[in-house]
């Protein structure tokens, strides 16, 4: 690895060359290593917790602090690994390789905050969590623990590449399969039978109305509307019979205050109400171990979006992609913030072979979560 430190003050842009070099798609273990080995370094405690999260605090307890502020974001990166590379991009100094930007920028400069911070009356803690990209493992364990921190938190601000910007809402996603049913006969003497999938077509229907019927949350000002997508179907076993089942997965990109237990009722009436009687429906949404991350928010009056938002100079807008803050969300204002871009004129930039993040980015990211978590914290 680059960057060899000769003492314990921070620079974040030797960390972030040494991170991006521990390839984090498969095995979280070195680079969890490497960071507990960099807070353990400037002498505060960490502690790994049962989801595989680093944790770690500054400042009195939970119970004695008059604030508490919640910094996250994740040490796993999306497939393949990209190496390390320092160069310029348009006259600009840049990092690149996998989680540059998604997301251990932010996490350069979430600790440069961390370690820079005086905290007297408030607290401010870390909680970096694995598991990000697929299941959410590590921010689940998280927020179910008994000492969950972000439970007494007064705000949470998730690293992420929003160019500076400060995001303070996101849309939900749900994934399930609609299940019909009915009765195999001859395709000769079709009438005997119950074809299922004939009965997508009223099914297809509903799902475009879906977001029509007089109970639906509204679109939202800053997300827009919510969107049902059907995406993959399956149905029938021989060309020669009707077709007994037929199973059709959709997409929904939800709004607040859509939860994923109310939309659930609310297509399996949908469906219920389009589809001839005789014709079983069902719902179910796609197994997973963890909670499907649902749409969320945090009011734009927020003392965390405004502090932010002056110390960064970036707008006030939401997020694009699914975030972990829709589970930190229920707790605390929650905002999503960091250097980076999750695409640029040029096309994708975060999970695209060029990842990469701006070093003036990182710096100046660094500087605004440390103002912000002064004024918090004072």
């Amino acid at each position: 690895m680059t960057g060899t430190r000769q003492d314990d003050a921070f620079e974040p842009i030797e960390f972030l060359e040494d991170a991006v070099q521990y390839p984090s798609h498969e095995d979280v273990d070195p680079m969890r290593g490497f960071l507990r080995e960099t807070i353990e370094k400037r002498g505060f405690a960490v502690r790994i917790d049962d989801g595989g999260a680093v944790v770690a605090s500054r400042g009195p307890p939970a119970a004695a602090a008059e604030t508490h502020v919640v910094l996250n974001t994740h040490i796993d990166t999306v497939s393949p690994h990209v190496p390390f590379e320092r160069t310029t991009d348009g006259g600009a100094d840049v990092v690149r390789g996998r989680g540059s930007c998604d997301a251990k920028g932010p996490l350069a400069a979430i600790l440069a905050a961390f370690f820079a911070v005086e905290p007297t009356d408030g607290r401010v803690t870390l909680a970096i969590t694995p598991d990000e990209e697929v299941l959410s493992t590590g921010a689940y364990a998280l927020v179910s623990s008994e000492d969950e921190p972000t439970r007494d938190a007064d705000a949470v601000i998730v690293g992420e590449p929003t160019g500076l910007d400060v995001c303070t809402a996101a849309k939900g996603r749900f994934q399930g399969t609609i299940h019909l049913s009915g009765a195999n006969a001859h395709a000769a003497e079709p009438e005997t039978g119950i074809n299922a999938v004939a009965a997508l077509e009223p099914v297809l229907e509903s799902l475009r109305t879906f977001d029509e019927r007089e109970d639906a949350p509204p679109a939202h000002p800053q997300l827009g509307a919510a969107t049902l997508t059907p995406t993959v179907v399956e149905g029938g076993g021989a060309t020669n019979q009707v077709p007994a089942d037929c199973a059709l997965t959709v997409d929904r990109r939800s709004v607040p205050p859509e939860t994923a237990d109310g939309f659930h009722e609310a297509l399996i009436a949908h469906l219920r109400a389009a589809v001839p009687d005789d014709v079983g429906v069902e719902f179910q949404f796609t197994d997973r171990p963890t909670p499907f991350l649902e749409a969320w928010e945090t009011d734009p009056d927020a003392r965390v979006v405004g502090l932010l938002a002056d110390a960064a100079g970036g707008d006030v807008r939401p997020f694009t992609a699914a975030t972990e803050a829709s589970y930190f969300a229920a707790d605390a204002p929650t905002v999503v913030f960091g250097p980076g871009v999750l695409a640029d004129d040029e096309g994708a930039v975060a999970h695209a072979p060029r990842e990469y993040v701006r070093v003036d980015d990182v710096r100046a990211a660094a500087r605004a979560l440390e103002t912000t978590l002064s004024e918090l914290l004072a």
